[in-house]
């Protein structure tokens, strides 16, 4: 990574600028044209420097709800739930952990009532009992990664 990725990390980590042609004017403040932006951006991405990159939303505020979930699942079937419940569309992320909850995810549904349905359909085939858990409350962590 050299000095004009770090800079191109820099710049994208918020206030991505909503305009038709974003891309461009990200390039243009960084004084390169959007195709070498777009070349590098794409590179980052390939060599895992970086593993996502794209705009974070609010589900709830376009209507929709997600939740935090948890699963005890025993170690010898964990590779065949884990390939079950990341089936689900809905599943947004799903992370090991080593406590006797071990599989943890986050499912992001259209609806608060979808959230139940989903988890009630992963249960019934994976024959384990899902742990919902709800956003009591949330908090805001402007998180930014200096490169």
């Amino acid at each position: 990574m050299d000095k004009l990725d770090r800079q191109i990390i820099n710049s994208l980590q918020g206030n991505f600028p909503i305009v038709d042609n974003p891309y461009e004017q990200v390039a243009e403040q960084l004084g390169i044209d959007e195709d070498e932006l777009l070349k590098r951006l794409k590179s980052l991405l390939e060599n895992k420097t970086l593993t996502r990159f794209g705009p974070m939303y609010d589900i709830q505020k376009l209507g929709g709800s997600f939740s935090l979930c948890a699963i005890r699942v025993p170690t010898e079937r964990f590779a065949e739930v884990t390939e079950i419940v990341n089936s689900f569309s809905e599943v947004a992320h799903n992370y090991e952990r080593d406590h006797e909850f071990n599989m943890w995810y986050v499912l992001a549904t259209e609806s608060l009532q979808q959230i139940d349905q989903v988890n009630q359909s992963i249960e019934d085939k994976i024959g384990l009992k899902v742990y919902n858990m709800p956003k009591l409350q949330e908090f805001f962590v402007g998180l930014h990664f200096q490169a």
